[in-house]
């Protein structure tokens, strides 16, 4: 079985089919968080401290950190990044942006075996991305999208996962390094992107033998309550065979749906990480109490 390898310094979390699902923590991104941006662009990096911390305490193996703040200094406000993150926590990182020198700069401060986020099939991508991948020793999510855009065909994005993993071989990316994303489209534009995706996850599973990942929130955009979408597609998608996600693991629905998936998968050996998540603590007996009840025995 297919086993994707990332590491820090002191710790390594593997993708695999047989392995628990793993949530790639989301928050560490300002897209969309107007006051994340305004903060990381002037120099203020204490909300990505709490993010981090946050995450990791809820649960996440695996952290995402993007810098894209346009006209920003990408590169640089990435590599910040990587290193605060890394100087807090000794989870793995996924290494996003678009652009590539900013890819460049974290793979050059990051301590360990990173992800890079991403690359797709168009061929100036391929040519940009795959040798840093493999000089660099890095894994990569390979979007699977090229120069024609999204396909609402699913047959047409396993084919450009397909091209991408035939020209990492020749780069010397072997397939355990490829974490494919199929593309999460928005349930609420189109009625069939959950079944679609769930079919695609097997193809890629079944005849590439690559693990998933995806940004799992993209399936509710435009909807109200989306973390309960959010949870049931994820449940969903475990059982389709995608074996990580880059998603929120601050909001309960999403970690519950994970743990429990990861048990009726088998992959929580002995229901183990359920039961300490969920058992009550038990309550202290007070001195007093505990006199009372030995007088009343």
């Amino acid at each position: 079985m297919t086993e994707t390898v990332l590491s820090s310094p002191t710790r390594e979390v593997v993708i695999g089919f047989d392995r628990p699902f793993v949530m790639i923590g989301e928050r560490i991104n300002p897209t969309g968080r107007k006051l994340l941006a305004e903060e990381m662009r002037n120099g203020d990096f204490s909300r990505i401290e709490a993010d981090a911390l946050a995450q990791v305490a809820a649960g996440a193996p695996m952290l995402d950190v993007n810098a894209g703040i346009p006209l920003a200094d990408e590169p640089a406000l990435l590599a910040k990044a990587i290193q605060l993150v890394q100087s807090l926590t000794d989870v793995p990182l996924s290494i996003d942006s678009s652009i590539v020198e900013a890819l460049r700069a974290g793979l050059e401060v990051y301590q360990g075996k990173a992800l890079v986020n991403s690359v797709t099939g168009e061929e100036e991508r391929l040519e940009q991305v795959l040798p840093l991948v493999a000089k660099y020793g890095a894994a990569v999510v390979a979007i699977s999208n090229d120069e024609t855009g999204i396909s609402e065909d699913p047959d047409v994005r396993f084919e450009v996962a397909k091209k991408i993993v035939n020209r990492a071989a020749d780069y010397g990316i072997g397939k355990e390094d490829i974490v494919v994303d199929p593309l999460v489209m928005p349930i609420g534009a189109m009625g069939t992107a959950g079944q679609q995706v769930f079919r695609l996850i097997g193809r890629l599973r079944n005849e590439l033998g690559v693990n998933t990942t995806c940004g799992a929130s993209n399936i509710s955009f435009g909807l109200p309550h989306r973390a309960g979408i959010n949870a049931a597609f994820l449940t969903m998608a475990i059982g389709a065979g995608m074996t990580s996600a880059i998603t929120n693991p601050l909001e309960a629905p999403i970690r519950e749906a994970v743990m429990a998936a990861d048990v009726l998968a088998g992959h929580d050996l002995h229901c183990a990480r359920w039961i300490r998540s969920h058992r009550q603590p038990v309550e202290e007996e007070s001195p007093r109490r505990r006199g009372n009840r030995r007088r009343g025995s």
